[in-house]
């Protein structure tokens, strides 16, 4: 097969006019060879029917012999001439073709002048043409007489002659309209395709402009589909580049910090108490950068689905206070208040670890945007199912939602859909703020479960982040972070 598309559709085409050539051929062959044959034993019919007639109107059928032998040297070569008296067929002037006559019988149904055609084998696989025609019928007293003609069976050549007189015209006249609609449809799929290949060839090094889709249907559904696929690469670019951003200003702190504290001790600056303090920041800033690496490697093993769930019995009433107690130390320090709150009765069966991830960062989220004088409230509540959990199937019969609620200044306009994205900062510029990773974890670990997460602005102000969990975890369920 030809590796290109025009060339393809041009062989589809000459295929397809050979098919069609061959079909119309063979119709044509057959058609024109019955006309032939037709033709031949009408012709046949035609030279009996004089000798016969005169005969009849001589009232002799012994001038039969005679009639017949004056008629033939008139014919043409190829006919054989013959009388039938009697049931016995009398040779005239055979048949230039050696063939068997003395099969042929006057069929008796038949009256003078009346003509019945055949065929008989002869040498060599052909065939010979017969026409009798009956001079005098079967009798009481006499058997019937016939004039008995015989022509060799040329209908096939013929009609092979008149094809290839007739088939070069109608190959012309397919190829004059046939190469120029292929040309067109070749055309309309391969110049879409041509401008798909060319926009995937910048695709890796540049943004590529939309590739209007044109042809037929399926090529203007790749192209939609590989203008939507670009669109989303330019969307996960923009987010390559916002999380290197973002990156860069959480590492350059901590970087600064060690940088300024090592060269400290290293020229001994840094003596006495200020050798501890040096350390202590040295350390805090090392947990920092191990907290921010933890978490791109906890985004890529749950975008790889390689976390394993080890669902057990949790308290949710008692998880949810863990979570205030382990923040709270850290809240006062920040002059904010820590509080829970459960209903009672609530079982839920998840992986420990990954709620006290999610609680975590929900609560460290929050005190990064609450002010001084704040509070933070760390909640389990019994709830119906989410509006649209992905991935979970209707009927999970329990559901229980995990709230931090807090009184800061909420999310920014139209950030509510967005926060659970990876990378994405409401307020990039905030200093110290986080990677971006903390809310896309809580998602991925939310759906791991068969729940969903979801974010909204309180009034007058503040801001929660639910987490919607079944009481059991749906079997199948994976992250879609």
């Amino acid at each position: 097969m030809p590796d290109r598309v025009a060339s393809r559709i041009a062989a589809a085409f000459v295929a397809v006019g050979l098919v069609a050539a061959l079909a119309v051929g063979g119709g044509l062959f057959v058609s024109l060879r019955d006309l032939h044959r037709q033709a031949a034993l009408a012709t046949l019919g035609d030279i009996a029917q004089p000798v016969a007639a005169r005969v009849r109107q001589a009232g002799a059928v012994a001038d039969l012999q005679h009639e017949l032998a004056a008629t033939a040297p008139g014919l043409r070569a190829e006919i054989g001439v013959y009388e039938i008296v009697n049931g016995r067929v009398v040779p005239i002037r055979p048949s230039p073709v050696a063939v068997d006559v003395s099969p042929v019988t006057v069929d008796p149904a038949l009256t003078p002048g009346e003509t019945s055609t055949g065929e008989l084998p002869a040498g060599g696989g052909r065939r010979v043409l017969t026409s009798v025609t009956v001079v005098r019928a079967q009798g009481p007293l006499a058997g019937p007489v016939a004039v008995l003609l015989t022509l060799p069976d040329t209908s096939a050549a013929q009609a092979v002659n008149d094809l290839l007189r007739v088939m070069p015209v109608v190959l012309l006249i397919t190829a004059a309209v046939g190469i120029p609609i292929a040309w067109a449809l070749s055309r309309s799929i391969t110049r879409p395709l041509r401008h798909l290949t060319a926009a995937t060839a910048a695709l890796p090094g540049a943004s590529v402009a939309p590739v209007p889709p044109e042809g037929p249907r399926e090529v203007r559904e790749l192209a939609d589909r590989f203008n939507a696929t670009t669109s989303e690469l330019e969307r996960v670019r923009a987010e390559e580049r916002d999380v290197l951003a973002s990156i860069r200003h959480d590492l350059r702190t901590p970087l600064t910090v060690v940088s300024g504290f090592a060269e400290a001790l290293r020229d001994g600056t840094a003596s006495g108490p200020g050798v501890a303090r040096a350390g202590d920041a040295i350390a805090q800033e090392a947990a920092r950068m191990e907290r921010l690496v933890d978490d791109l490697r906890s985004i890529d093993e749950l975008r790889a689905g390689r976390v394993g769930l080890r669902p057990e019995a949790v308290d949710p009433a008692a998880i949810v206070a863990d979570a205030a107690v382990r923040f709270r130390q850290q809240a006062q320090a920040a002059g904010v208040e820590v509080a829970s709150a459960a209903d009672p009765g609530l079982t839920l069966v998840a992986d420990r670890a990954a709620v006290e991830r999610i609680l975590g960062n929900l609560v460290s989220n929050a005190l990064g945007h609450v002010p001084p004088g704040g509070h933070v409230l760390v909640e389990a509540r019994a709830t119906p199912p989410p509006p649209a959990p992905r991935g979970a199937p209707s009927g999970v019969p329990a559901w229980v939602a995990l709230r931090v609620s807090d009184d800061g200044p909420g999310f920014p306009p139209g950030a509510t859909d967005r926060v659970f994205d990876r990378f994405y900062r409401a307020d990039p510029a905030r200093a110290g703020g986080g990677s971006g990773l903390g809310l896309a974890i809580v998602r991925a670990f939310a759906e791991a479960h068969g729940g969903t997460a979801l974010a909204e602005n309180l009034a007058p102000s503040g801001a929660r982040v639910t987490v919607v969990l079944p009481a059991v975890p749906i079997a199948g369920a994976r992250p879609g972070a």
